[in-house]
């Protein structure tokens, strides 16, 4: 069996991307790996908009639910709750209602609540590259 040329380009372009994102994972310190959460929540959200404007249902919801996952498993489930007191209450709020926009989104093609959801997220997202990590903006070109 035969692949094209740009075929065989685009499985070793992906296979290496992948292959880096593990090494920065398996490297990073556990604030690095929220600001990789946030990155990777705002790129779904990112595909989430363009799927909606283009009308690709499948696909929006799949970008949807991918950011649903990383911000309610990975970002809201890391905040300490114990150490953070009313702020960290504050924090999974505003994952919640993310969460609930991230849905009301998806359920009506709603464009408003994406853009309400992916604005709050960078904003928290902006907050922590400030606070905690500000070379990953600086690294990631984000």
């Amino acid at each position: 069996m035969t692949y094209a040329p740009r075929s065989r380009t685009a499985r070793a372009t992906g296979s290496y991307a992948t292959i880096g994102l593990e090494t920065e994972v398996l490297s990073a310190s556990p604030e690095r790996l929220i600001s990789l959460l946030f990155r990777g929540a705002l790129t779904s959200l990112a595909q989430a908009r363009h799927h909606l404007q283009n009308g690709n249902i499948a696909e929006r919801g799949k970008a949807i639910s991918k950011a649903i996952d990383i911000v309610d498993s990975g970002l809201k489930a890391g905040v300490d709750t114990e150490r953070g007191g009313e702020i960290a209450r504050l924090l999974i709020a505003s994952y919640e209602i993310i969460i609930r926009d991230l849905m009301q989104a998806n359920l009506h093609g709603d464009a408003v609540k994406l853009a309400s959801a992916e604005k709050q997220l960078g904003d928290l997202a902006e907050a922590w590259y400030t606070a905690v990590d500000p070379q990953f903006k600086t690294s990631s070109n984000g």
